[in-house]
């Protein structure tokens, strides 16, 4: 979609999408330090949704606010590896000033 390459990376049991972003150098906002405190760390779970944590208020809340929410719209920071399934993950475009 932005020209990108695809790209494949590892994640630890406990450990949210945005750390594993975080960890492999992928851009991706987190004004709040990836608290639930905001909605700069949208992004879309293309597969693998039935293997997160169930989607809090709170969250739910924050995602309203993300430019482009869809059906399918995670805060990142909430999105916690808990098994062996595999995540697909698309992170929209960041080039928001996020709140």
């Amino acid at each position: 979609m932005d020209g990108k390459p695809d790209e494949t990376h590892l994640g630890a049991e406990g450990e949210s999408v945005l750390d594993v972003a975080l960890n492999n150098a992928i851009q991706l906002q987190h004004n709040c330090g990836g608290v639930c405190g905001c909605s700069t760390c949208h992004v879309y779970v293309e597969s693998g949704m039935d293997d997160l944590p169930e989607i809090t208020d709170k969250e739910e809340d924050y995602i309203d606010r993300a430019v482009n929410p869809r059906i399918n719209s995670r805060l990142a920071c909430q999105c916690v590896v808990q098994g062996g399934q595999d995540l697909v993950i698309t992170i929209p475009k960041q080039d928001f000033l996020g709140h």
